[in-house]
């Protein structure tokens, strides 16, 4: 008596296999998640980067500004006197987002660079002009309460300066 080929069971080699494909794919899935939480990553890093370099250039032309600002008042005499002392922050949050803090100082040595053709004398004198820009939301610049924060960029330029005028 012979049995129908549907009720035999199956080999033993083929039971073993069975499960194989399923596992197979769910870690292909598992790699193809992995894949797409690096990628995503990546981006995401990449546009945080790319955000802080503009944020850095912005404040770095804010720091210029205030430079030349600072140079302006000192060679003008405009500045707090004619001593150039003391700093001053300038508000440029609603144009730029960054609030420039603008200090002079004056070396306390004049120099005499030679004369004019009357004979008078003329007097060196140099100015120191330090800008420091941040977007933190302190009063002045540097913040140092919102510097450790994701957001937070500073920038400081120098420039040092001299005017020659007879009058010193």
């Amino acid at each position: 008596m012979t049995m129908p080929s549907s009720l035999h069971p199956m080999p033993i080699g083929l039971r073993t296999q069975r499960g194989l494909g399923m596992i197979a794919a769910i870690v292909v899935l598992v790699m193809m998640a992995v894949l797409a939480a690096a990628v995503t990553r990546l981006t995401w890093t990449q546009q945080v980067s790319s955000a802080q370099d503009v944020m850095g250039a912005r404040a770095f032309q804010a720091a210029n500004a205030g430079t030349e600002w600072g140079m302006y008042q000192a060679l003008k005499g405009s500045w707090m006197g004619s001593n150039c002392a003391g700093s001053q922050t300038l508000d440029l949050t609603s144009s730029m987002g960054f609030k420039v803090t603008v200090s002079c100082t004056t070396q306390s040595t004049a120099y005499n660079e030679g004369q004019d053709a009357s004979g008078t004398n003329l007097t060196t004198r140099l100015y120191v002009i330090d800008a420091v820009a941040c977007n933190g939301s302190a009063a002045s610049c540097p913040d140092n309460a919102n510097s450790a924060g994701m957001n937070y960029v500073e920038r400081k330029r120098q420039a040092i300066i001299s005017s020659a005028d007879p009058g010193f």
